[in-house]
């Protein structure tokens, strides 16, 4: 059995809702977090597959298309390797928000069907988001939680760092 990091897309390894961007609908749209491609190597290193588990309801709503979609998550991908990581799948809710599918997060449809497909230990693996829905379809699929925030105060996660980096290299000073 392999072990995971299942991370969210939006807020973890890219910006979203800041200065520069509000969504990312187009290859323009990308503009990563500090360390976030360090940090998916610092993962990698440490033996974990990597995964993007992201709700993109924008697709569902008509804001982009599932092309688009593939065309920024290529785009991602090939970013990160370009710094020595390695992301294994990207994993997309492409429903409308309140559908109610079972893969739009906080549900944990999309890890589960990962961790089947990749024989993946649920128990050695970790959800890393930057917001409550994240962490729910972690804690229901069993894995480890960690918040990604400033402020931990709700303490809804097993762990909290203030960034992506921060949380690779404490895990890989576990393992």
């Amino acid at each position: 059995m392999n072990k995971a990091i299942f991370l969210d897309r939006d807020g973890v390894i890219n910006e979203v809702l800041s200065k520069r961007v509000k969504f990312v609908n187009k290859l323009s749209d990308i503009f990563y977090l500090d360390k976030v491609p360090e940090a998916v190597a610092i993962l990698n290193g440490a033996g974990y597959k990597i995964f993007v588990v992201t709700n993109q309801g924008g697709v569902g709503l008509g804001y982009l298309s599932s092309s688009r979609l593939d065309e920024i998550h290529n785009k991602m991908k090939q970013d990160i390797e370009k710094h020595g990581g390695i992301i294994e799948e990207f994993s997309s809710c492409v429903h409308k928000p309140y559908e109610g599918c079972l893969c739009r997060k906080p549900e944990a449809g999309m890890l589960l069907d990962l961790a089947e497909k990749h024989e993946i230990d649920l128990l050695q693996s970790y959800m890393i988001g930057d917001r409550e829905p994240d962490i729910e379809a972690g804690q229901k699929a069993g894995c480890l939680t960690i918040l990604i925030a400033k402020d931990d105060s709700k303490k809804i996660a097993d762990y909290s760092f203030p960034s992506l980096y921060q949380a690779a290299k404490w895990i890989a000073a576990k393992t």
